[in-house]
């Protein structure tokens, strides 16, 4: 899953792609890297970020999910928590809904899910962007997790989405400490029993920052690349990342040795 946020503030590559035509061609080149899909958000979600108004993301994302699905039938996603935004982005062409909120911040978002056959990406975070570093702390991290993304799996069922619809997130980098994050990196093999594919979201995150004493997201290719090679061995069956041509090889290696077998 290709990355392509059209904001002016996220933490990696925020501003970069704001005019239509370069997101659009940012698209179709992360593409040809070999994204399967493609993530598209209008709304930062880095910790401490205040969100914007319903009609400030549409007016940034519809015309990037028009043009691209005018150049190109890859699968579509809306990196969004708004039921309104993911209307309006289905209606334009997307194919997923991805909700950092696992459906809890707009209690219209399962039934957009559920009326437009939306895929939904559930993820976990512990608050809104705002706030969700003050509440880091968990008495158990990984039950907690699991427990919170059974409840929006719950939602989407309650709503009428089909289970085949359905991923889960554990929202590394969201409401959780740079420990947290790597505690739930080493038990990834664990959400498996919640019988949802698992997307695993690291790419560039600050986490590894700590870990490599490297404060320049864009310098953080090389950590990524070890969380994607770690999460293939457990499992992982999507990655959200910037860096696709790289995080694909990775990816494709870690499961040549995982499965002692050559990619088609």
């Amino acid at each position: 899953m290709g990355v392509l946020n059209v904001t002016p503030d996220s933490f990696s590559d925020g501003g970069r792609y704001l005019d239509v035509d370069v997101a659009v061609r940012q698209g179709l080149a992360l593409q040809q890297e070999g994204a399967a899909i493609l993530d598209i958000g209008g709304e930062s979600t880095k910790p401490g970020s205040l969100s914007v108004s319903t009609e400030e993301e549409l007016a940034r994302v519809i015309p990037v999910i028009e043009g691209l699905r005018r150049e190109t039938n890859i699968p579509l996603s809306i990196d969004t928590s708004k039921a309104a935004v993911a209307e309006g982005a289905m209606a334009a062409g997307a194919n997923f809904i991805n909700d950092i909120s696992g459906l809890t911040f707009d209690p219209e978002m399962s039934a957009v899910a559920d009326g437009t056959g939306a895929g939904l990406f559930l993820m976990h975070t512990s608050g809104r962007p705002k706030v969700m570093q003050q509440h880091a702390k968990y008495q158990d991290l990984l039950a907690e997790v699991i427990v919170s993304l059974r409840q929006s799996i719950d939602l989407a069922l309650t709503a009428g989405v089909e289970r085949g619809r359905l991923a889960i997130d554990p929202g590394i980098g969201f409401g959780k400490s740079a420990l947290g994050n790597l505690e739930l990196l080493q038990h990834l093999k664990e959400l498996h029993q919640l019988d949802c594919p698992v997307l695993l979201g690291t790419s560039r995150k600050s986490f590894i920052g700590k870990v490599l004493k490297q404060d320049d997201p864009q310098e953080r290719l090389f950590g990524t690349l070890a969380t994607i090679a770690l999460g293939v061995s457990q499992g992982v069956q999507v990655f959200r990342v910037h860096d696709v041509r790289p995080a694909r090889e990775a990816a494709l290696v870690a499961w040549a040795i995982r499965e002692q077998q050559l990619p088609d």
